[in-house]
């Protein structure tokens, strides 16, 4: 397995440095998302995020710049947008993949028009944003063959709950240019448990993920422990949810899980193979 992501790995390196004449080096990228980190556009409890997301590292693993054409898979509430949307805003091009609406679901409703009220809150950030549909039929979410990266930060399990994870998997990989690039995070499983289909604690075990992801025709190319957390047991009785930010437990026990913090995620790197 090692000696095989080495090979993919060198292939993704191959091409970014195919696109190096128009992209910005990764020192470039580091400090433009300093700046956006540091600065003040972004609320605080969102802020208190980054020690358990390292927004700055997750990205650059991924490989992204500002350049690329990057879509974003159910970024609602819009942690990630705070920060790509500007990072992306005068070179590339960001397409935040909504969920799509579903008639009669309040809950829905409200997560996309909370997120369009945020986009509206700040022109000077998110004009350019463009929301698209990410269906789960399985059609395109925007034209096949156009993004250079898409991203997608603790959804798997959402899918695996509605039966249709491989089908996101595969509407990502059309709409990917060969050696594109996706980025996964997600709430890593205990390996000893079997994993439920419908990932009813919202932990998925990382080899599955990777059989998952890989079967629609994607190449795993490298593993982070970036989000990793040792402190997590993933057996609450609440799920994932009992941790922070969600905190569904609500005062029972709460400094207890405020001292695990969020979960352990795995982040993993596949690309689109050139053929």
């Amino acid at each position: 397995m090692r000696s095989a992501l080495k090979l993919a790995a060198l292939a993704a390196a191959a091409v970014l440095l195919a696109a190096c004449a128009t992209y910005s080096s990764r020192q470039a990228t580091g400090a433009a998302l300093d700046a956006i980190l540091a600065g003040n556009q972004r609320p605080e409890a969102n802020r208190e995020r980054d020690q358990y997301r390292h927004p700055k590292a997750t990205l650059l693993f991924f490989g992204i710049r500002p350049e690329m054409s990057v879509l974003e898979v159910w970024p609602e509430p819009g942690w990630y947008t705070e920060i790509l949307a500007p990072l992306l805003r005068d070179k590339g091009k960001y397409y935040a993949g909504v969920i799509a609406a579903e008639p009669g679901n309040a809950h829905i409703a409200r997560r996309l028009d909370d997120f369009r009220q945020k986009l509206a809150s700040r022109p000077d950030l998110y004009d350019r944003v463009s929301v698209v549909t990410f269906p789960l039929d399985g059609s395109d979410a925007v034209p096949a063959g156009t993004l250079d990266m898409v991203l997608t930060f603790r959804n798997i399990h959402n899918w695996m709950a509605r039966d249709a994870a491989a089908e996101a998997f595969a509407t990502m990989y059309r709409a990917l240019k060969p050696g594109g690039v996706l980025g996964v995070t997600e709430h890593r499983g205990n390996p000893a448990v079997p994993q439920d289909p419908k990932a009813k604690s919202g932990y998925v075990n990382e080899d599955y993920a990777i059989k998952l992801i890989e079967a629609q025709g994607f190449r795993l190319v490298g593993k982070s422990e970036i989000n990793a957390n040792p402190k997590d047991s993933k057996d609450y009785e609440q799920g994932v949810w009992t941790l922070p930010p969600t905190y569904r437990l609500g005062a029972k026990d709460h400094d207890k899980y405020a001292a695990i913090g969020e979960s352990d995620r795995f982040t993993l790197k596949f690309i689109k193979p050139l053929k």
